[in-house]
């Protein structure tokens, strides 16, 4: 390096160090502290440097994660003292015996433990000489594992050089390389978009990716490195009293480690973090398997010793099993409160995520095909937590030549109305809406919800109870009850009662605008509503209409207008809205925008701007007015705006229509255009 001056020497040291820090709180810690465009800035300022001065370069510059050349095969590394296996416990008696059999052996009353999750990935043990990386190895059989070194090189969560003031001359890091759940999710996505296999599980694609004889494909997979321990080592700060305190001491050299690592006293302890983690499960960002109990003092731990393969010491806690094999004996389609249909395996019972599942669903057509399913197939199903239970995947091998493919039906198989995919969905849904018995409660609230109906009184709760005592089946029903219905409903008394039935008499005089809201067409909004009631007028012009004139209205495109249509194809949707009307549910009715278009209003299209105050009319009702009429009223004036309605004290707005030349209308000059 004589040709390499000191300062640009330090200036790329200083790099390296500046671009490891942001690559330690950016994937060890999911903390970065500056954006990706400045650390991008950091890395080509560096590369720029190494182009200049390759002779700087060496296997520890953030520079080298990206993968060196593809090895053969991967050859043996023998552990310097031997990776062990932890006992498990599978329930609260075998947890207790292990810590029963911890005290007899140590001869005390109580027991401190470190406590933290148990990750579901790969161990490995990492070496550092003079605090730089050499080489790395999976646990194998214990004894000796496999040197991937380079694949671990790309780990971003790994140190390549250690930053400590006294860096030990010999340090041995043990830990497991995993895959967090976002990551899977996104390398999964890329495999469905590149048409390859999709990974099972977290463990599955970090086994996959760390086991690649190229260590360039590893490079492209977002793993991450957490520690839980040392082996060999010859450092005097390394702390010898405690797990715990040799935990910090590997968090303070930029190790990752997790955040529920924690140290507790006793048994009862030991259960209750077992649970706490357990809650957690589900919301941490990577699987885990279980939790790992530790005597914490070293000392302990090297007087309880060993047992064949697994230490005294230590035990792992594990929850029930979240994957299982069972066979596919018939695949059924479920309707949802909104209409989806969902496809759902009928299994043969097994015991998973420490219930008995009998069913897992199959999500939509699409996942079928993706996934391959066929009835009669071997199948790993997954539950976690209270999700509900999903198939992963089909065990091809025992595939047997009895399977039977799938199909989605046309219809619903609860109402037999048409079931129909929308454009861009991944769902087929029912379209008998207000009459579909899946259906009744989700219609019959939506209708009678503040911004519907606004029925008051008719909560959801209530409801459910008119529903499951078969008193209502469609939201024309609701205008039928009566008193005596009602009070005999639990926690209804005679008062309630009445108050209900006011309030359902009140709805009845509603605006068509609330009333298409109502219905609950699929993908109609109540801006929407609003835009269909000002174009149609009529209710009959709306379900007598085409997928053509529905693009005419503001807002409504090709998803939205088949969504309508299929939604009035149904003779049993139009049979309920026959039925509200004849029971007295009425609104105002008009030619709408539709008909004023024919006859070639002066109104539609233009553009207005209100200003001042009007004498006789609220800028609102004149707003309504001029959208009645096809036109559209904007808050600004600009080269665009056809009209200026002025009234008193019109302000800024009416100066710029002036110097625009904008048409200036006063209140009756409005009323003369809308005539």
């Amino acid at each position: 390096m004589n040709d390499v001056s000191a300062a640009i020497q330090q200036q790329y040291q200083q790099l390296c160090q500046t671009i490891e820090q942001h690559n330690y709180n950016y994937h060890a810690l999911n903390d970065p502290t500056i954006s990706d465009a400045e650390f991008d800035k950091f890395f080509h300022e560096l590369q720029q440097i190494e182009q200049r001065y390759p002779q700087l370069i060496t296997s520890e510059s953030p520079t080298q994660r990206v993968g060196a050349a593809p090895v053969k095969s991967f050859s043996q590394v023998i552990h310097s003292t031997p990776m062990l296996s932890l006992g498990n416990a599978f329930d609260e008696e075998e947890v207790a015996a292990f810590d029963r059999r911890v005290r007899e052996g140590l001869e005390v009353e109580c027991v401190d433990y470190t406590v933290e999750p148990k990750f579901d990935g790969l161990a490995v043990s990492l070496r550092y000489e003079k605090g730089v990386f050499v080489n790395g190895a999976t646990r194998g059989d214990g004894n000796a594992g496999e040197d991937i070194t380079h694949n671990l090189r790309t780990i971003k969560s790994i140190p390549l050089r250690l930053s400590a003031k006294n860096v030990p001359s010999l340090l041995e890091v043990r830990g497991e390389v995993l895959m967090l759940k976002a990551d899977f999710i996104n390398l999964n996505q890329q495999q469905r978009e590149n048409n390859e296999k999709e990974f099972v599980n977290p463990r599955n694609a970090a086994a996959g990716s760390l086991r690649q004889l190229d260590p360039r494909i590893t490079a492209t997979r977002r793993l991450a490195f957490f520690a839980y321990g040392v082996g060999v080592h010859d450092d005097k700060n390394i702390p010898n009293d405690k797990h715990s305190h040799v935990m910090k001491y590997l968090a303070s050299l930029y190790f990752p480690v997790a955040h529920e690592c924690k140290t507790v006293k006793g048994l009862t302890s030991l259960l209750g973090y077992y649970q706490e983690i357990g809650a957690l499960r589900e919301q941490l960002p990577y699987d885990i398997d279980g939790v790992v109990y530790k005597v914490d003092s070293l000392t302990q731990q090297e007087n309880l010793g060993f047992v064949a393969r697994a230490p005294r010491f230590a035990i792992a806690h594990k929850f029930p099993a979240q994957e299982a094999i069972t066979e596919v004996l018939e695949i059924d389609v479920q309707v949802g409160r909104t209409g989806a249909l969902t496809p759902v395996a009928r299994l043969r019972p097994v015991f998973v995520g420490g219930v008995t599942v009998t069913n897992a669903t199959l999500h939509n057509a699409d996942e079928i095909k993706r996934k391959d399913v066929m009835i009669g197939d071997t199948v790993i199903v997954r539950r976690a937590g209270d999700v509900i239970p999903e198939v992963v995947s089909v065990v091809m091998a025992q595939r047997s030549e009895h399977v039977k493919s799938f199909v989605m039906p046309e219809h619903c198989p609860v109402c037999g109305a048409r079931a129909v995919r929308l454009l861009g969905e991944t769902v087929a849904r029912c379209t008998g809406g207000l009459f579909c018995p899946a259906q009744q409660k989700h219609a019959i609230m939506h209708f009678a919800s503040r911004r519907a109906l606004d029925i008051e009184g008719l909560g959801d709760k209530l409801i459910a109870q008119l529903v499951d005592h078969a008193i209502i089946k469609t939201p024309a029903d609701l205008y039928k009850l009566g008193l005596t219905a009602l009070a005999n409903l639990d926690r209804m008394a005679e008062k309630s009662a009445n108050n209900v039935v006011a309030a359902i008499e009140k709805s009845k005089n509603t605006t068509l605008a609330r009333f298409i809201y109502a219905l609950g067409i699929r993908n109609v909004g109540e801006t929407t509503a609003k835009e269909l009631a000002r174009y149609f007028g009529r209710i009959d012009h709306l379900m007598n209409t085409n997928i053509e004139d529905l693009q005419q209205v503001s807002d409504v495109g090709p998803t939205v207008a088949k969504s309508i249509t299929d939604f009035f194809a149904e003779p049993h949707n139009r049979e309920v809205i026959e039925q509200l009307r004849a029971s007295g549910v009425q609104w105002e009715e008009n030619d709408g925008v539709q008909m004023l278009l024919a006859h070639d209003s002066e109104v539609n299209g233009k553009t207005f701007v209100l200003t001042g105050t009007l004498p006789n009319m609220t800028r609102d009702e004149a707003k309504q007015k001029i959208e009645d009429q096809g036109g559209k009223v904007t808050g600004s004036v600009s080269s665009k705006t056809d009209y200026i309605v002025a009234g008193a004290d019109p302000g800024g707005k009416y100066d710029k229509a002036v110097k625009l030349g904008v048409n200036i209308l006063d209140e009756a000059g409005l009323l003369s255009l809308l005539h």
